[in-house]
């Protein structure tokens, strides 16, 4: 079956840059999309991907926000925060939330270091 990534992040460019680089290192993998937090925690509810790239700043909740609720119901989805928002108050927020942390901008390595965490 085939493994499913959910990419949380408002900007569409983002997540273009996201899907390319992961379709390009994991062709065999699901990527679907949310365009926020709040739409991130339905389609994990509906679809329980195994892996999430989520932003923190977007319109509505915050990722951090949306994560607290998806684990609300779902303690096995594999989670790398995927900011620009390197302050060390968020990298802590992030180890809180048991969650990875990856810095922007979108490179192959800071994809590849998502994907090293997903499978690890």
């Amino acid at each position: 079956m085939a493994q499913t990534l959910l990419i949380v992040d408002d900007s569409v460019v983002s997540r273009m840059m996201i899907k390319s680089k992961v379709g390009k290192l994991q062709p065999d993998w699901v990527v679907l999309e949310a365009i926020n937090g709040s739409q991130a925690v339905e389609m994990v509810r509906e679809r329980a991907p195994d892996y999430i790239t989520m932003d923190i700043n977007m319109p509505g909740i915050s990722g951090f926000d949306a994560v607290e609720q998806i684990r609300a119901f779902n303690t096995t989805a594999r989670i790398a925060m995927l900011t620009a928002n390197i302050q060390d108050s968020s990298r802590a927020r992030a180890a809180e939330l048991q969650v990875t942390f990856v810095q922007k901008p979108v490179t192959e390595t800071a994809v590849r270091q998502a994907i090293e965490y997903f499978l690890s």
